[in-house]
């Protein structure tokens, strides 16, 4: 519901398992988060994952080092995604207009197209140095040395909350710049990983993966957020009220980009990479071929079909991910409250994917995404009353705990649907993908599912203003159409009163767009899985 939150979906990708099939899910939140990129689907991965014999048989304490290690590695990951999904949040008590809120949206879309580089990282690199390392180490110190650089910059790209507005182009562009870091440093991570284990081991990390990145992300939003809000540390952790609490967003991403320069330069001397996994395969042959591979999978009739459809089945719930939690800490309600709503969720999201995957397991998971579909579409009309409500409840000490407890239930059943969605797709591309090209074939799918959320969220936050009317109260002949508009009935002595919100349209636009897709694509859509294997094999031509 917030953008923290919405974002999720395209911004982190979920984990489609990092070794057998469909069952590690990074259980996050999703929408939130990551669908990684196995390096065994890439020419090449094959060969890494076959360990020798005297490597084989190792319980988990021996390798508890390593466990550790990509722990830590995957919280680092977390950290950027977080702090970019508080950012919106920090925008909007800025009072950031929507469409500036759009432009900052394409911060979440380099964890949703990594597909598109992730060849190359897994094919070219020093010898000498290590195959993930080569990408790994630089990649955190430039992620490093940037954090600390920006930390003497943001204040300034933020504005003071007064006269000087916020810089959402260069916020944009250095968050952007952050996500594609973490997402490259993903990337050979999780290629990393199914060397650095052993096989009896491997599943162990894409539990790494969904602990370590949810535990980053709770800490570069969630904690984040508490910490900096002078309200709730006056409230919470001090004795003496202050106007500013006890971290600012420089404090916290000096901090962040000293932990990288120091656990990237421990990497870097003391983890040494198995020498004899390197792979002896022809490396460029090897970035063309998988290029090809991802070009000739798409082609095929019943891909082609699966991506149009799923890249227009989030359209109806663009409106309540992307808009409702910043049109909340609109009308008043703090930011950090909203950011610590996430924490009584994460019981759920563990035990959610458990529960829908036994009725996602069977020959028809799609059966599953068609009937959560419509109760997540009325969701959202219940989330435009909920914003309708809040400042009818609203008094000066802020809102009733009965308010929280309507909103906490909101986003649980909220979470149920998406989950129930989720789930049934992650499965339905487990079962359709080719198992020679695994990894890449279900990377692709899962690209173009997470894609499917980026853009209508991007759409749904640049309509808000477009679709809001308002008119200028106080000042005859004045409008408040345009920027300049509004500030001439200003002049005049009159004020911009919102006669209608464009959020609430765009609301009921959505739902009615959703149900249309429910009613004529879903059936389609459901077919899909009535397709025979062949439907989805992939003929190679060498």
């Amino acid at each position: 519901m917030s953008p923290a939150i919405a974002a999720k979906e395209g911004g982190r990708q979920r984990r489609a398992g990092s070794h057998h099939h469909h069952h590690c899910l990074d259980v996050g939140s999703e929408a939130p988060p990551a669908l990684a990129f196995c390096g065994d689907g890439l020419p090449g991965g094959e060969a890494e994952v076959l360990l020798p014999p005297e490597r084989r048989a190792r319980g988990y304490r021996a390798e508890l080092g390593s466990i550790l290690l990509l722990l830590v590695l995957y919280v680092l990951q977390g950290i950027p995604l977080g702090l970019a999904g508080s950012v919106p949040l920090i925008l909007q008590s800025r009072s950031a207009s929507y469409t500036e809120q759009a432009f900052f949206s394409f911060v979440f879309w380099p964890f949703s197209l990594k597909l598109l580089w992730a060849p190359l990282v897994d094919a070219v690199y020093l010898r000498g140095f290590g195959r993930r390392k080569s990408w790994l180490v630089p990649t955190q110190y430039v992620l490093g040395l940037f954090m600390i650089y920006m930390s003497t910059q943001v204040d300034v790209l933020l504005g003071d909350g007064e006269g000087r507005g916020p810089d959402v182009v260069a916020l944009t562009v250095t968050f952007f710049l952050f996500e594609f870091l973490a997402a490259t440093q993903d990337i050979a991570v999780d290629g990393w990983a199914l060397t650095m284990l052993s096989r009896e081991n491997v599943g162990y990390a894409s539990t790494c993966n969904s602990v370590g990145q949810t535990a980053g992300y709770f800490l570069g939003n969630v904690l984040f957020l508490a910490l900096e809000s002078s309200s709730f540390c006056n409230k919470y952790l001090r004795f003496q009220p202050q106007p500013r609490g006890i971290v600012t967003l420089s404090d916290f991403l000096f901090f962040w980009g000293a932990v990288f320069l120091i656990t990237t330069t421990l990497v870097a001397f003391l983890k040494k990479e198995n020498k004899e996994l390197i792979p002896t395969k022809e490396e460029t042959k090897g970035i063309t071929d998988t290029y090809r591979l991802l070009f000739s999978i798409i082609k095929m009739p019943a891909v082609l079909t699966f991506c149009l459809l799923i890249l227009t089945a989030k359209v109806g719930f663009s409106a309540a991910d992307a808009v409702t939690g910043l049109k909340l800490v609109e009308e008043g309600v703090p930011k950090e409250h909203l950011a610590l709503l996430a924490v009584p969720m994460v019981p759920l999201q563990i035990i959610l994917p458990l529960i829908i995957s036994k009725y996602t397991a069977g020959p028809q998971p799609l059966n599953t995404f068609y009937k959560a579909m419509p109760f997540r579409l009325l969701l959202g009309l219940e989330f435009a009353f909920l914003v309708w409500w809040t400042p009818k409840v609203k008094h000066e000490g802020g809102f009733p705990i009965y308010y929280y407890v309507v909103v906490l239930l909101s986003y649980a059943l909220h979470q149920i649907t998406l989950y129930s969605m989720y789930v049934a797709i992650m499965a339905f591309n487990a079962k359709v993908s080719d198992p020679l090209i695994g990894g890449t074939y279900m990377t692709l799918l899962n690209t173009v599912s997470n894609l499917g959320g980026n853009w209508p969220s991007t759409v749904a936050l640049w309509l808000v203003d477009p679709l809001t009317v308002k008119e200028c109260a106080g000042a005859q002949e004045q409008t408040c159409g345009t920027t300049v508009a509004a500030e001439l009935c200003t002049k005049a002595g009159g004020s911009c009163v919102t006669t209608l919100d464009g959020y609430y349209v765009e609301s009921i636009i959505c739902v009615v767009l959703g149900f249309g897709w429910w009613f004529i694509l879903g059936p389609k859509f459901k077919k899909l899985q009535d397709e025979g294997q062949s439907s989805w094999k992939c003929k190679r031509s060498n």
